[in-house]
């Protein structure tokens, strides 16, 4: 009697079961249409919050940066032809001066003997970069008493280390920015290469040449170089942050917009180029003006459905 009460409840347990799955299908096929005979029920895909730019073209550039002091192509030093104290200083750092030009007075005189001052005069014409001898001093014919630059050329000295010494050739073109000028660029060219390290620092000295365009150069400015060592026209780039790697392979995803109720990504192969700043070349696998996934491709695939969360602005390029 005990085993046909324990029978019966749990017959009754699956039947209960048994309704409630039926239940089930039917609040289904409620929810999703009612389907044939056979036929499968369609869930919903998931739909990934994306950001997504546009793809640009324009020139790009790889390079490396370093910082030097500008200082003048070459110098000449004015001497006095008598020793003596320096009785007048005519000219002060930056003075533009002629050659032969009077800079100075030195007066020869001894106790009880009165001379006429000696002129000094500029040997060459340029700009006074710096004056060792002051006024009132007491000099010989072996003290300099200013040191001009020569004509209108003006150099960058740097000093670049040696595991980037292979990035850096004569005639190397390279970019100028200054404290002095925020937002101006000066152009360049590299003029010399040492032949030899600084044994203590590792280091090679270059010399870039600029040509000072008025007077915004200045000897003893400090600079900021870009030594330019590859450049490209009319690369398409795109953020080096939608560039995916899995199992060796490189690549992005697109955003196709052929439902525009329902866009959806799809994964493309890419070759890069010059990456730079955050800027990637694309030598193969998407053109300007697509649309490139920037944030969120890491949790998407082939063919996902996205909602596009936000548009940023595309990459500035010359």
């Amino acid at each position: 009697m005990k085993k046909t009460v324990q029978q019966r409840a749990a017959l009754t347990a699956v039947l209960m079961i048994t309704i409630m799955g039926l239940s089930g299908c039917e609040r289904i096929r409620e929810v999703y249409g009612r389907r044939g005979a056979g036929e499968a029920v369609e869930v919903p895909s998931i739909v990934y919050a994306v950001n997504i730019t546009t793809a640009v073209q324009g020139a790009i550039q790889d390079h490396f940066a370093l910082s030097g002091d500008v200082v003048a192509a070459s110098t000449v030093d004015a001497f006095s032809d008598a020793a003596g104290r320096v009785s007048g200083l005519f000219i002060q750092v930056g003075s533009r001066v002629a050659r032969n030009q009077i800079i100075a007075e030195v007066d020869p005189s001894r106790p009880g003997m009165e001379f006429v001052p000696s002129p000094v005069r500029s040997p060459v014409a340029g700009t006074v970069v710096s004056l060792p001898a002051q006024l009132g001093m007491t000099i010989n014919q072996a003290v300099p008493m200013a040191r001009i630059a020569a004509g209108d050329g003006l150099e960058i000295r740097l000093h670049v280390a040696e595991r980037f010494i292979y990035r850096v050739a004569l005639n190397q073109p390279v970019e100028i920015l200054l404290n002095a000028w925020p937002g101006e660029i000066l152009r360049g060219r590299i003029s010399e290469l040492s032949p030899t390290l600084d044994p203590l620092s590792r280091t090679m000295e270059v010399r870039v040449r600029v040509y000072n365009p008025g007077t915004r150069l200045m000897a003893g400015m400090f600079a900021q170089v870009r030594i330019i060592t590859a450049q490209r026209e009319n690369a398409v780039q795109i953020p080096s942050a939608a560039m995916m790697t899995r199992f060796g392979e490189q690549f992005i995803f697109v955003v196709d917009s052929s439902n525009p109720e329902a866009p959806v990504a799809r994964r493309r192969d890419v070759i890069p180029g010059i990456v730079i700043d955050g800027v990637m070349e694309v030598h193969q696998g998407i053109a300007a003006n697509e649309e490139v996934v920037v944030r969120g491709q890491t949790i998407i695939y082939d063919g996902a459905r996205i909602n596009i969360v936000e548009r940023t602005a595309p990459i500035a390029v010359n």
